[in-house]
């Protein structure tokens, strides 16, 4: 697991792709590429039969180096990182510190895969990223990147729930209407809470729990942390959301059956 702390002191975690995903993806570009080469070798040789020995080794050369070095440089930096073989694997090439690749990195890997990948046919890279904690190949420790899993299953949908102590007060609180902009960043600081550093956690809970207050009254009991404050907030506040809405949805539901059922007359 690979995690990288952003400027609002949010730990993002960045899961490295396996091993065995990794080289199951280069295979199958290696794959792709060879079959490129073979098919441009033998349209170009059949192309170039009145040409002499020097002049038709020279184009056959021209083809390669496009084939195994312009393209795969070309793909990774018009697709911020993928291939074929990382599209059906799920998987990026990204630098160390999560951002998008740009053509610098993607010519280092291109020229160095040429080496690792078909010169020595795979064996340094798989040596070299089967001992390394996010299996990086030689191109990229040159590069400063990595290939990291882009699929990954959906969080499930998150739901605080307010401590036992708080459940009495919360219940027979008045809460006004908070503003949109300080309900939306209470949101985001419980949805963000366990990935927070424990310094700007208890920072920031502070400063939203003082925003908060000028909202809510009675005061929460003594000895209240913020951060429980601010779960205890938001939860009721969605179960009176909740119970407005249901409310609504059921005046309406009754209002409808009436109008359905009302004796209309017809006139002839």
């Amino acid at each position: 697991m690979s995690s990288i702390i952003t400027g609002e002191a949010v730990i993002l975690e960045l899961r490295p792709a396996s091993f065995a995903a990794r080289s199951l993806g280069a295979m199958i570009d290696a794959v792709v590429l060879v079959l490129l080469l073979i098919g441009s070798a033998l349209l170009l040789w059949a192309g170039l039969a009145d040409l002499d020995s020097a002049a038709a080794s020279a184009l056959l050369l021209a083809g390669a180096v496009f084939v195994l070095v312009i393209l795969p440089i070309g793909v990774e930096t018009l697709t911020r990182g993928k291939s074929l073989g990382k599209l059906i694997m799920g998987l990026r090439i990204v630098r160390d510190d999560g951002g998008s690749i740009r053509f610098r990195q993607a010519l280092i890997r291109g020229l160095l895969g040429v080496f690792e990948l078909y010169m020595m046919l795979g064996s340094v890279a798989f040596l070299v990223s089967l001992f390394n904690e996010r299996s990086k190949r030689l191109g990229d420790m040159l590069a400063g990147t990595y290939a990291m899993r882009e699929r990954m299953p959906a969080a499930p949908a998150f739901k605080p729930r307010p401590p036992a102590h708080l459940q009495s007060w919360a219940r027979l609180a008045d809460i006004g209407p908070l503003p949109a902009s300080l309900a939306r960043r209470i949101s985001a600081f419980i949805n963000q809470y366990a990935k927070m550093t424990p310094a700007s956690r208890r920072q920031l809970a502070a400063d939203l729990a003082t925003e908060a207050a000028a909202f809510v009254s009675p005061p929460p009991p003594p000895g209240t942390t913020a951060d429980a404050y601010l779960v205890a907030l938001t939860s009721e506040r969605y179960e009176r959301e909740l119970r407005r809405m249901m409310t609504g949805l059921k005046y309406s539901e009754e209002l409808a059956r009436r109008l359905h059922t009302l004796p209309f007359e017809q006139n002839d």
